[in-house]
């Protein structure tokens, strides 16, 4: 019987395990972008649509590439300019943040928030190999972000909204980062409105970003009720019979 999805606490503990024993995975193994990307965290029939092969078109570090679990590349559809601060909510081995260190430039600044000590310390790691000096880690979950209000131009997230067991703190966390005007471009998971409440109630498909997905309706009511406008959503691709990838925008009102 599968293990079932129960209180907010119990499910930030065993996303946390699974993601340090990701970054584990990762800081064990090299990694290019390829069919066999991610061969030790994810399982064959997964690599198509989490993970590295995301990311084919862009120069990325290998264990940082590695460590994506990721449903697309929100970097791609951010828009980033140059001397702008950017925030990734889950930043994981820091894929994204490199990446955006690289477009904001050296007059810009790059923020990865994580919760686990593991992706963290890799997150360093990779920054120190790729020379970013523009790049600060920062400790702390989704939910409670530890930067004062009006700080950031653009959030970012890759496929880490829905392991949140309290998304609408998130979006709230994310609006009150946000300077006016700020935008917010992520990719995640999104759950068909039909979605069986076994699937729900999964624990492991909740650590595998889809028993916890809102829907498109949800998305929509949840980033206005936060105070975010020009609510944006587009499906990328499909990852689970209930569920597909989808890029998500927003802006906070100037």
């Amino acid at each position: 019987m599968a293990e079932q999805v129960r209180s907010k606490d119990e499910i930030r503990e065993v996303v946390r395990e699974r993601y340090a024993e990701a970054a584990n995975a990762a800081g064990q193994n090299g990694c290019g972008c390829g069919p066999s990307c991610g061969g030790e965290i994810l399982p064959v029939q997964e690599r198509q649509v989490f993970g590295a092969l995301q990311y084919c078109d862009e120069e990325v570090p290998r264990e940082a590439a590695l460590a994506s679990l990721g449903c697309g590349n929100p970097t791609a559809v951010a828009e980033l300019n140059e001397g702008e601060t950017v925030l990734d909510l889950g930043s994981g081995g820091g894929l994204d943040v490199l990446l955006s260190a690289q477009r904001v430039g050296p007059t810009g600044k790059a923020y990865g928030l994580d919760m686990t000590d593991e992706m963290l310390e890799l997150g360093r790691e990779n920054q120190h190999k790729a020379g970013a000096e523009n790049v600060d880690f920062l400790k702390g979950t989704i939910e409670d972000i530890p930067l004062p209000e009006d700080s950031v131009d653009v959030i970012i997230s890759n496929c880490v909204i829905n392991l949140s067991a309290d998304k609408p703190a998130v979006f709230r966390e994310a609006a009150r980062v946000l300077r006016p005007g700020g935008r917010f471009a992520v990719t995640d998971v999104v759950a068909d409105p039909d979605m069986d409440e076994q699937t729900r109630r999964d624990m492991q498909q909740w650590t595998g970003c889809i028993a916890g997905a809102l829907t498109e309706d949800d998305f929509h009511r949840e980033l206005a009720a936060a105070g975010l406008e020009e609510i944006e959503l587009i499906e990328t691709h499909r990852v689970h019979e209930h569920a597909g990838s989808a890029i998500i925008r927003a802006r906070k009102p100037a």
